[in-house]
């Protein structure tokens, strides 16, 4: 994955999002079949130039929209064509993910990036006490409008995002980030979602988060009026909107969060020092994938496998960005963002520095 200035990947990686209806048709699909087949893309390694190297990574994950990309490439071969076989474990949490990591068990971990950053600034601050050391291959999944919503029941009362005042929002359930302080945010969701309110003026006090079970619990939670408003991503915003009728208040990729990075893929720096063919030759197969994922149709049929859904229903969810470059400003970004509201600890009293941890 190569890395450039952030002036040019706004030029090269960002396309604008929209709400997907209808996909590419045959003459997509003929051009999805040319990337997979590793043909070179302009400006980007495509996996015929990956070097042939040999072994196993395992690459732990959980299931979700941002994931698509890595199955798209073990689809077509990408990674079997540099020599490497890849394994996708599936994880529930964060906190299992870099256990294994650890372990040795699994020798890539996806990831968001606030637990991820959470973590590796906790275990520095900790003196690297934990060991935990690690290093970023690639960027996997970046936001785009609509693709993290605050949204509410019909008739609500609720219609713009200074009425959340004095309500209670539900969210996931926080994973390696703390809940020690009232208030404070647990998660990159939860994070993204303050800073576009504190842009429209709310008092960010009066807003209550509760903590629940992601996916049915969570759209439980709304229609049994046991919260007022839910914060979501997909596909859990298409649930919502096509089994309940939710409508968005607050979008919370905008502003100061538009383009956000969210998803990434990390490994130990022990491992990638003694392994550096192999992990490159990973990142150049990881991006035929990501490449392939600029097209609609091979993403529906990946949404089938990779979090569960029809058909019929993947052909309605606002999708992200798949970027093909790794940009160190952005990423910083949301370590800044968490700085900004003691989400994240310091190190050696200053934020976390993403630059250090890119991988090259």
């Amino acid at each position: 994955m190569r890395l450039v200035p952030a002036s040019a990947r706004a030029q090269s990686d960002r396309r604008p999002a929209r709400r997907v209806r209808v996909f590419a048709g045959v003459a997509a699909a003929a051009a999805v079949l040319t990337v997979v087949a590793g043909c070179r893309v302009p400006g980007m390694s495509g996996g015929t130039s990956a070097p042939q190297v040999s072994g196993t990574i395992n690459v732990g994950a959980a299931p979700g929209v941002g994931v698509v990309p890595l199955y798209l490439a073990l689809q077509s071969g990408a990674f079997r064509h540099t020599g490497l076989t890849v394994h996708v474990v599936t994880y529930s949490s964060i906190s299992s993910e870099l256990q294994d990591l650890q372990a040795g068990k699994i020798q890539v971990a996806y990831g968001d990036y606030a637990n991820m950053f959470y973590a590796q600034a906790h275990a520095l601050a900790a003196g690297g006490k934990s060991g935990l050391n690690m290093v970023i291959v690639a960027d996997g999944y970046d936001a785009a409008p609509n693709t993290m919503e605050v949204l509410t029941l019909p008739n609500s009362g609720i219609v713009t995002p200074k009425n959340l005042q004095g309500k209670t929002i539900g969210t996931t359930e926080p994973q390696m980030m703390s809940m020690s302080n009232a208030g404070q945010p647990y998660s990159l969701e939860t994070v993204a979602t303050q800073s576009v309110l504190t842009n429209d003026n709310v008092t960010l006090s009066r807003v209550h988060w509760r903590p629940v079970a992601s996916g049915p619990a969570l759209l439980g939670a709304l229609a049994n009026h046991q919260v007022n408003a839910i914060l979501a991503t997909e596909p859990t915003i298409f649930q919502a909107e096509s089994q309940l009728g939710a409508v968005p208040v607050v979008d919370s990729a905008t502003g100061a969060t538009a383009n956000l990075p969210l998803d990434g893929y990390f490994a130990l720096r022990s491992f990638a020092s003694k392994n550096s063919a192999q992990l490159t030759a990973f990142r150049s197969a990881l991006e035929t994938g990501q490449s392939a994922a600029s097209q609609q149709a091979p993403v529906r049929a990946a949404l089938e496998h990779s979090v569960g859904l029809a058909m019929s229903d993947a052909s309605l969810v606002t999708l992200g960005i798949y970027p093909t470059s790794m940009n160190a400003g952005d990423l910083q970004r949301v370590v800044s963002l968490m700085f900004f509201f003691n989400a994240i600890p310091s190190v050696n009293g200053s934020q976390l520095s993403v630059q250090g941890m890119i991988y090259h």
